[in-house]
């Protein structure tokens, strides 16, 4: 059967599919390449990646998710979502970026394994929402039309003239196409959740067009959300770029497997041709005969794109004032200060973003606040590592935090999970000495183990086999001081590794 032709009252299978693989540039400092903005806390008490989990985890019918992330990331989006109680069906590791219409294709061909077509409900893992109640009300109405073989994309109903997004413009609203959906539309008498067909895609516009569409009504913001079965995307991925699909799809039949990790083939996926779903399939359908609505979204959607973006949905004071950390305000307005690390004191400043990690600060006009890539651009250039890694870096196994370096030292603190373990491993050109400030510590050291506790230390000899492992039930945390000629972490030679690296 045809799945446009399943029967509308029958229970949908929603394949929820989270794409975790953005880099999070535009709030940089606190969101880099190895720790991107899907991984953080900016609205609430979870990561937006926690936050997307949750929201899909409440539809009805939903299965686990499929994850789509890249390889660097694998553990800590396990780790993430684990705490929310959530395990992925399958976690797809993108081996190179391709943008989002590959990862989605990835996807679908995960989600029929097996001869199955549910209903892929497609959103990114860096937003928020404030009313999940409705944005649960808005998928599952468009899940109910996916069924029966539309493309469906959630239109954000805009508030301001907006110029840092695409647009949708959208007829009037739609009657239901077959009898049992007169309830449906009894339930939302507003036409809230009324179906729309989409005319066409409008690019970010300039403040002046942004205003016109705001006053003419029927335009919505392009969120990056929608709703479609699986062979509705691969069907009209088929149509519009089949070379996509077809390098996608080689490189997928060439994957391997290893508990919930998909990799599919390198070298077959990086022939791949880079397009975003947009520009492949969703501004393609319009006037192309594939039926495609909108339906509307009202439940406080934020794309948290620029710090500004932060700014406009976090808790403000009776003077606008943002401020997250340990912060000290004196006569400021619609200020966002974000510290992580030390005490910031801010006077006299209005509509300025100022951000504080270890290592690196960002004092910027809130209104210019997208302008952080220029200065990630040139980190780029000048090879620097701030573009990259924060000063403390997450690890499968636990982090480290970077505390102090000069000539031919180095000093670490080191936390390792219940459980976990480093690799065993050697070092051509360093030297380590450990102190344990807290748990219980397994060293291995040539061919000796030893246990050291709370106080206790030991030595590692340049060119030594070693791993350091936590046998306890709470975490370990050293000391680690390092000395030598060379103390950059590509000095380590893997015999052993329970991540695979």
């Amino acid at each position: 059967m045809n799945p446009s032709d399943a029967p509308h009252h029958q229970l949908l299978t929603i394949q929820p599919v989270i794409m975790a693989g953005g880099s999070g540039t535009r709030l940089w400092p606190l969101s880099r390449a190895g720790y991107p903005k899907q991984f953080l806390v900016l609205h609430g008490n979870t990561s937006l990646l926690q936050q997307a989990a949750q929201r899909l985890m409440a539809l009805t019918g939903a299965a686990a998710p499929v994850v789509v992330g890249n390889e660097e990331h694998r553990f800590l989006i396990l780790d993430q979502l684990r705490e929310v109680q959530c395990t992925p069906s399958a976690l797809v590791l993108e081996p190179a970026g391709r943008n989002t219409a590959p990862a989605v294709t990835l996807a679908a061909l995960q989600a029929i394994q097996g001869g199955a077509d549910p209903v892929l409900v497609v959103t990114p893992a860096d937003q928020t929402v404030t009313n999940p109640d409705a944005f649960t009300e808005a998928l599952e109405r468009a899940a109910n039309e996916a069924a029966k073989g539309a493309v469906v994309i959630l239109g954000i109903t805009p508030d301001r003239p907006e110029t840092g997004y695409g647009y949708i413009q959208a007829g009037a609203g739609q009657q239901a196409r077959a009898a049992e959906d007169t309830a449906a539309e009894e339930a939302a008498p507003d036409l809230r959740l009324q179906t729309r067909p989409v005319q066409r895609f409008v690019e970010k516009p300039d403040a002046a067009t942004a205003a016109a569409y705001l006053a003419e009504g029927g335009y919505f913001w392009n969120g990056g959300i929608f709703v479609l079965r699986a062979s509705t995307w691969l069907q009209a991925l088929e149509r519009f770029r089949p070379d996509i699909l077809a390098a996608t799809r080689t490189a997928f039949e060439a994957r391997s497997t290893d508990a919930l990790f998909v990799r599919p083939n390198q070298a077959a996926f990086e022939a791949v041709p880079a397009e975003s779903v947009d520009y492949a399939v969703l501004e393609r359908c319009p006037g192309s005969g594939i039926d495609i609505r909108m339906v509307p979204l009202d439940a406080g959607w934020n794309d948290l794109g620029a710090w500004d973006a932060v700014w406009q949905v976090a808790p403000q004071d009776a003077q606008g004032n943002a401020a997250t950390g340990d912060v000290l305000l004196h006569d400021s307005q619609r200020t966002l200060v974000h510290a992580t690390h030390r005490l910031v004191g801010v006077i006299g400043l209005q509509d300025v973003v100022v951000v504080e990690t270890a290592d690196a600060v960002l004092v910027s006009d809130r209104a210019r606040s997208q302008e952080v890539k220029a200065i990630v651009g040139t980190l780029s250039r000048q090879q620097r590592e701030e573009r990259n890694l924060h000063r403390k870096v997450h690890r499968p196994w636990g982090w480290y935090d970077s505390v102090d370096a000069g000539e031919r030292f180095q000093v670490k603190r080191i936390g390792v999970k219940p459980g976990a373990a480093l690799s065993l491993q050697k070092h051509y050109h360093r030297a380590e000495h450990w102190i344990v400030v807290r748990g219980t510590a397994e060293v291995t050291c040539g061919d000796k183990k030893i246990l050291l506790t709370e106080n206790q230390s030991t030595y590692i000899p340049l060119g030594e086999v070693h791993r350091l492992a936590n046998p306890g039930k709470v975490w370990l945390e050293i000391i680690e001081v390092q000395s030598g000629s060379y103390l950059g972490e590509d000095d380590i030679v893997r015999f052993e590794d329970s991540y695979g690296r």
